[in-house]
């Protein structure tokens, strides 16, 4: 038999040929797999790094709640859906550098009622921000749920007193509740009329009228610490958060509501709101007001929100104040005038023993009106936003 013998001349290169392509596959997949690894990680990182700064930037506008106006300007808002031409349910914010220097973002405050709030943000981070990411870049986009976290305040009678009491004239100290505002809800149960500490007095005489359940209470629980401490909040401190600070003074028909080119004018040191036009420019404007020293008087117009004062006070004429009156000193009223009441909400006076009256003198035509829903407004507009203590965010898209 005759062999052929092939010829295999070559064989090696083609064999190295192949295995170059084989393996110069495998290493451009295996490049190929790891820069897609690493772009994806990018982006998570970069979608986390957006996360963080949306984050950020919605508990930014939380913890600033209540400083340089924010607060004013939250609470004037309407409820969404905010209806008619000069109605206003959002504050919106433009872009801003987070304080951590990872991005920037913007977005809103929503109000949906007087205790409840949306915080909208949006964000980038710093390289997306810098145009330099094909595809746009990365961003996110969180809402956070907010609450009002108001004063605890212990309001639980149209008086309360710290020192002796006398009701002359036709004056009127009613417990029962009162609603000045068509929108308040249903009336609270009857409170006392004067609630006082153990020790002190409460006299009549001519034809006043105390009301309420009881009319007049004597509570052994009283403490001078109700007049300086309202929960996990001091006097001093609330002092500290006050939108507006006076000196004692006679205030005479001042006090009233303050409007630039129609729109309420919160620099006018008194302007206390318009209690008496909620629907108007200045009808969501409740301030915390403080009156530093004594011998303060009020004789006419309106006011509406937390009054603090340090020393004593003195109501004439019409003045009327919807909210929570806190006074260390004695209260002195008289008058009344056509209006039905100097007061609505609660009104507590320590008497404190640093001044030399420790009696509150209520006469003329004067009333003191308990209102649940006068309270309950003051404290939502002047109170801090907070997050809840479950999960309160969620991502928007």
């Amino acid at each position: 038999m005759k062999h052929v013998l092939k010829n295999e001349r070559g064989m090696a290169l083609a064999l190295a040929i192949v295995a170059l392509v084989v393996v110069g596959a495998l290493v451009a997949g295996a490049l190929f797999s790891g820069t897609q690894e690493q772009r994806v990680a990018e982006n998570v990182r970069r979608m986390q790094a957006s996360f963080g700064v949306a984050e950020e930037g919605a508990f930014d506008i939380i913890r600033g709640w209540g400083v340089d106006g924010t607060k004013q300007r939250y609470a004037a808002l309407y409820p969404y859906p905010a209806k008619g031409p000069a109605a206003w349910d959002t504050v919106r914010y433009g872009m801003k550098t987070a304080a951590s220097r990872t991005g920037s973002y913007n977005g809103s405050v929503m109000k949906l009622n007087d205790e409840m709030f949306v915080v909208d943000i949006s964000a980038q981070d710093t390289m997306s921000l810098t145009g330099r990411i094909r595809g746009g870049g990365a961003s996110q986009r969180v809402g956070v749920l907010t609450r009002i976290r108001p004063l605890q305040v212990n309001t639980n009678a149209a008086l309360t007193s710290g020192g002796h009491n006398v009701v002359v004239g036709n004056a009127s100290i009613d417990g029962n509740d009162h609603s000045p505002w068509t929108s308040c809800g249903p009336l609270d149960s009857a409170k006392a009329g004067i609630r006082y500490q153990v020790g002190d007095t409460v006299s009549a005489s001519g034809h006043p009228s105390i009301a309420g359940s009881p009319p007049t209470l004597r509570d052994p629980n009283l403490k001078d610490s109700a007049f300086s401490v309202y929960g996990d909040v001091t006097y001093t401190e609330m002092v500290q958060s006050a939108t507006i600070n006076l000196d004692a003074q006679n205030f005479s028909n001042s006090i009233g509501p303050a409007l630039t080119n129609g729109a309420c004018n919160y620099g006018v040191s008194t302007n206390w709101g318009s209690p008496t036009d909620p629907t108007g420019p200045c009808g969501g404007y409740f301030p915390i007001i403080h009156i530093a020293g004594t011998g303060s008087t009020i004789n006419g117009q309106e006011g509406q929100g937390i009054l603090l004062v340090d020393g004593s006070l003195s109501v004439q004429g019409g003045f009327q104040f919807f909210g929570i009156v806190i006074i260390r000193g004695s209260l002195k009223t008289a008058g009344g005038g056509s209006n039905p009441a100097h007061f609505w909400g609660s009104v507590m006076v320590q008497d404190t023993i640093a001044f030399s009256d420790t009696t509150n003198n209520i006469s003329g035509a004067a009333n003191l009106l308990y209102s649940k829903c006068a309270i309950i407004k003051a404290l939502n507009k002047t109170g801090v936003g907070t997050q809840f203590r479950s999960r309160g965010w969620t991502q928007l898209y």
